[in-house]
Order: C-alpha cells, then sequence, then structure tokens
C-alpha cells in the first residue's frame, strides 16, 4: 500500500494559509526534493487551484530562475483533486469524485510510489479519517495573524 504523507506550511501562529507570503529559495528547494521523492499529489480545490495558478512553468522571466526546478516538478507530478464544486481540471490531474474517502483508500492500494497530501480542509477530513500515514510540516519564522489554521475543525477523538 502506497503512504501518504500530509506535508504543510505552517507560520508559528498555526496558519496554512499560502497567500500570506511567497516560499523563499530554500523553501522551493525542500519542495522540489519532496516532490522527486513522490508519486502524485493529493489536493482539494482551493489548493490546486492556487498552486496552479502560481505553479505552472512561466511563459516569460516573471518567476526568478530560481522558482524554475520547483514549477517543472510539480508541473509534471499527477494530481489528485478532492472536489464537489469543479466539473473538471487540468494540469495533469484526475478528479476525484464520490466519498473522498473511499477515493484516498483507492488511490493509496493502487499501485506505485508514495503520495503527498496538501491544503486545508480537504486534508483535515483525510487526517479526521486516519488515512495519513506520515506528517512533515515546514514552519514560517513569522506570525500570520489569520488563519485557515492547521487540522481546524479537526474531531476530537
Amino acid at each position: 500500500m502506497r503512504t501518504l504523507t500530509y506535508s504543510i506550511n505552517v507560520t508559528l501562529d498555526g496558519c496554512i494559509d499560502h497567500r500570506g507570503g511567497r516560499p523563499d529559495v530554500e523553501i522551493h528547494q525542500l519542495a522540489t526534493e519532496a516532490l522527486a521523492q513522490a508519486d502524485g499529489l493529493l489536493f482539494g480545490r482551493v489548493i490546486y487551484e492556487l498552486m496552479e495558478q502560481s505553479s505552472r512553468p512561466p511563459a516569460s522571466d516573471a518567476f526568478p530562475d530560481w522558482m524554475q526546478p520547483f514549477a517543472l516538478a510539480i508541473h509534471e507530478i499527477p494530481k489528485y483533486v478532492a472536489s464537489t464544486t469543479l466539473e473538471g481540471v487540468n494540469w495533469n490531474a484526475e478528479l476525484l469524485g464520490g466519498d473522498l474517502r473511499e477515493a484516498v483508500r483507492e488511490l493509496k492500494s493502487r499501485p506505485g510510489g508514495p503520495l503527498r497530501l496538501g491544503g486545508s480542509t480537504s486534508a483535515t477530513a483525510v487526517v479526521g479519517w486516519g488515512l495519513v500515514d506520515e506528517y512533515e510540516s515546514t514552519v514560517y519564522p513569522w506570525v500570520a495573524g489569520h488563519g485557515p489554521y492547521l487540522l481546524a475543525g479537526l474531531p476530537h477523538p
């Protein structure tokens, strides 16, 4: 069975809103290395749309050179998108329909390498169902002061 790692960037106050600042060169290098070890990414709609808009290989010199390896790596890796509102996806992605819990179980049972989970709402649900095998966080050394917050809404045992 494939492993599923929840990988998240979090601020000192527990915020996981990626719109609060752009990761620097070291964060991009770490993420690129992690993508090289993964066989697919599991996203909810919000993080899928955010990453699709900000990480496609640019057609111009809009981004610094150090962002290019990450943009290429995330562009090429298969993505699985959990959404009840999207009618379709592109960007090397597959839309997961129906019951998310069963879809994640099915993804984990497919042949292949490790999967990585990102995002907030869908990721919290997957964590709550006990389907995450490993956790990985990168802590940004600042306070965001606003949410969403890491694992907010997770049911207590």
